[in-house]
């Protein structure tokens, strides 16, 4: 049996497009022999949907392309995840199912079991979990289709009570198809390879894995769809970030065991290079937030610093230099280097910039608060009227000419609150906002690599967001490296103080920098979504409450 795996981008709610998407690989796959073509989880309506699935014009709409699709699966069988209706009243009224489409009609549907419910999944909330476990038949083979989670309850700590595979093997399936909408963190595609080699290693089974690929809002799914034999050997991958299809042949000796035959062995046996991957998923989630909101053209400020700086490089490889445009915003405190460190880095980036003073903004700013301001010495307040001067700036330009701001903000600024609400917080999307400034400086070394491309001035001199005289992120924040640490393990590890200073740090500096952290978190419900690439992100994925009392 021929098996085409298709490793596609879908857009959240746009039936009519990811139909026609997956009608087209059909074709394709059937004019090379394919017997069987692979899709990924809820690939009608895209992952996640979220509160649309309580739409039922949206289950409809799901449906219908449902039987459209089944229409083209004439000489060719596919395997297609989709939203259905739960038939019994009782539970929740959907699932969310694998169709199973043959001979112009849906022949069997199998629904997911394992539900996730943590970080930022949360399918209980809409799918009743599968009870009953039968495999498909097709081409003399018998298939143990699952979806996504259904495999990933292999851990030591379990963290289901059934697991999927243990019910279906018993009905002895000749090899297991996995579809998944599994998005990338720095760490998932070395977890998904090992959850992957111990579901086929435990199981003897061969595995088929098709993911979804592409950006839905501050998601970024990686691909990296694959062919695994039974002793848990990588056969074959697909490639990452980018769409990709190729297709698989099965055969059965007289023994019964199958064997894979694939022709194409596009996956490197080397550990992947994390800074690659980390600018690569940055970049497609980029492309594709512009593309599914109908925008082309990026606008952002540029400071001179560090952070400003990727995020100018990233949005150039992204959407091309010619859709870029970086506003230079000094003050009287900006420094010289900010403005040469900028040119700079534009001259190499090929953007287009533009010089605008925020002294006549600011100035008005402060006549017409000067009746309230009087008797009070220069503070926060003044400091944070300049940077949301910058902020009225670049979202007046890009409201009048219909561009998207890019915020600029790293991770450990967001963690702390070292940044303005309606200032340099503004944006559409935060490109970089689950990215602590340490990683910050590793990615951008990476970026240089062959050549300087960001100048190093602007990696070597320290931080400063020049809003007073000879001001320094060191004033207000201990060593990025040891801020960064700290805030690894309380965010991403979820340790508590003690936890913490246990591991060499002061107890008073942990304590301290643990409550900017909780007693920020209302700033934070007010950012832009952040682009995730950690396995704990700010915005969905964490959830804690603004007026908590915990630490602080």
């Amino acid at each position: 049996m021929k098996i085409t795996l298709s490793q596609l981008s879908f857009h959240t709610g746009n039936f009519e497009g990811n139909t026609q998407k997956m009608i087209k690989a059909i074709t394709a796959a059937k004019n090379i022999g394919s017997d069987l073509i692979v899709f990924s989880e809820l690939a009608t309506c895209g992952y996640p949907p979220r509160d649309f699935l309580e739409f039922t014009d949206f289950i409809s709409l799901a449906n219908k392309s449902i039987q459209e699709i089944a229409a083209h699966c004439i000489g060719i069988a596919a395997i297609v995840g989709s939203p259905r209706e739960n038939p019994v009243k009782a539970g929740k009224d959907l699932y969310n199912s694998a169709y199973f489409l043959e001979d112009g009609k849906v022949t069997q549907i199998v629904d997911k079991t394992l539900l996730p419910n943590y970080d930022i999944f949360d399918e209980y909330r809409y799918f009743e979990p599968n009870r009953i476990f039968n495999l498909v038949a097709y081409k003399g083979f018998n298939l143990a289709l699952t979806i996504c989670e259904d495999l990933w309850n292999i851990q030591e700590n379990p963290l289901y009570t059934t697991t999927p595979m243990d019910e279906l093997v018993k009905l002895k399936p000749d090899f297991i198809v996995n579809i998944a909408a599994s998005p990338y963190s720095k760490s998932q595609i070395v977890d998904r390879r090992k959850v992957l080699y111990n579901n086929a290693h435990k199981y003897e089974l061969p595995i088929f894995y098709v993911n979804h690929i592409g950006a839905q809002t501050h998601l970024i799914f990686d691909g990296g769809s694959c062919v695994l034999d039974k002793e848990g050997n990588l056969l074959a991958e697909l490639n990452y970030f980018m769409e990709d299809q190729q297709q698989f042949t099965l055969f059965k000796t007289r023994e019964s065991a199958v064997v894979i035959e694939a022709k194409n062995k596009n996956f490197r046996s080397e550990p992947r290079n994390l800074y690659a991957d980390i600018e690569a998923a940055l970049t497609l989630g980029i492309k594709q937030y512009f593309e599914k909101l109908g925008f082309k053209k990026a606008i952002l400020g540029l400071s001179g610093g560090v952070d400003s700086a990727l995020v100018s490089y990233l949005a150039c490889k992204a959407l091309g230099k010619e859709n870029v445009l970086a506003i230079m915003l000094p003050s009287k405190y900006s420094s010289n280097h900010s403005i040469s460190d900028s040119e700079a880095l534009a001259k190499n980036l090929g953007m287009q910039t533009h010089l605008i003073s925020i002294e006549e903004t600011y100035q008005s700013l402060l006549k017409t608060l000067g009746p309230f301001f009087e008797n009070t010495s220069f503070g926060l307040a003044e400091e944070n009227l300049q940077s949301r001067s910058r902020g009225i700036i670049l979202m007046g330009l890009a409201n009048k000419h219909g561009y998207i701001l890019l915020n600029t903000s790293n991770k450990s600024e967001l963690a702390v609150g070292y940044g303005t609400l309606y200032g340099d917080m503004c944006g559409g999307i935060s490109v970089i906002g689950d990215l602590y400034k340490t990683e910050i400086y590793g990615l951008c070394e990476y970026i240089n690599r062959n050549s300087e491309i960001i100048p190093i001035n602007i990696l070597t001199k320290e931080p400063s967001a020049e809003l007073r005289p000879d001001q320094k992120d060191s004033d207000s924040l201990p060593p990025y490296e040891i801020l960064d640490d700290i805030l690894y393990h309380y965010i991403e590890e979820m340790n508590g103080p003690s936890q913490i200073a246990d591991k060499g740090f002061d107890r008073g500096l942990v304590q301290k920098i643990l409550r900017m952290v909780n007693m920020n978190e209302w700033k934070r419900w007010q950012a832009p979504p952040v682009l995730r690439v950690s396995k704990k992100a700010f915005g969905p994925g964490r959830r804690v409450p603004i007026s908590g009392k915990y630490l602080y």
